[in-house]
C-alpha cells in the first residue's frame, strides 16, 4: 500500500500569551494576542510548531484559536488582503511560523 504524500498548508492562528521574563512585550502589558500564519500538514501540527517556536522566544502561550486554511477562511467569507496572502505564501515557502501582528493587553 503506497502512502500518499502529506501536503503542507498554512493555517491562521490566534495565540494568546501571558507574561514571562524576556518576552519583549511592553512593561505594563498583561499579555498579548499574536496573529500567526503557520505551515503544517494539519492544524494540530501547525499549533504544535507555533507553540514550540513561541516558547523558544521566551513567550508564554496560553491559548490557541485556529481559523483554518486560506481556502477554509475564504469559504467562510473572510477577505484575505494582499499583504496577508503574501505572509501566508512566505510561511508555506519557508515551512515557518510567521507572527504577523502583536496586540498587547493592558488592564
Amino acid at each position: 500500500m503506497e502512502k500518499k504524500p502529506r501536503i503542507q498548508q498554512v493555517y491562521t492562528l490566534l495565540v494568546e500569551v501571558g507574561r514571562k521574563a524576556g518576552d519583549g512585550l511592553p512593561k505594563d502589558a498583561t499579555g498579548a494576542a499574536l496573529m500567526c500564519y503557520a505551515s503544517g500538514v494539519d492544524e494540530a501540527e501547525a499549533v504544535r510548531e507555533t507553540v514550540a517556536i513561541l516558547k523558544q522566544a521566551d513567550m508564554a502561550p496560553l491559548d490557541v484559536t485556529g481559523y483554518g486554511t486560506r481556502e477554509e477562511r475564504v469559504a467562510q467569507g473572510h477577505e484575505i488582503e494582499d499583504d496577508e496572502a503574501e505572509l501566508m505564501d512566505r510561511a508555506l515557502a519557508e515551512n515557518a511560523v510567521i507572527v504577523a501582528q502583536v496586540s498587547p493587553f493592558f488592564d
